[in-house]
């Protein structure tokens, strides 16, 4: 049985994307990945790259239909930026 939306909070999402991210994928990652948009289901650890948020979304979304998508910007501290450029993550 799916179940539709979120079934974790935003602190939870967060600590298990980025563990995922920072322990899993991140390794794995060339420097053409850079700015490219990772969408990774925080149950399975399973993940999609693209260079479209959407599209990385819908790959992971056709794979694992309940997914419970985390979403980074490879490269940067945040996906997205309000007013200003994006900061480079470097780590």
């Amino acid at each position: 049985m799916t179940t539709d939306g979120p079934r974790y909070s935003k602190e939870e999402f967060e600590r298990r994307g980025d563990a995922l991210y920072e322990n899993k994928i991140r390794p794995l990652l060339k420097p053409s990945d850079k700015g490219k948009f990772l969408a990774i289901d925080i149950e399975s650890g399973e993940y999609e790259l693209s260079r479209s948020e959407m599209r990385a979304l819908d790959k992971l979304y056709a794979r694992i239909p309940d997914a419970q998508p985390w979403m980074v910007r490879v490269g940067y501290k945040a996906v997205h930026s309000i007013g200003g450029g994006l900061q480079q993550d470097t780590r």
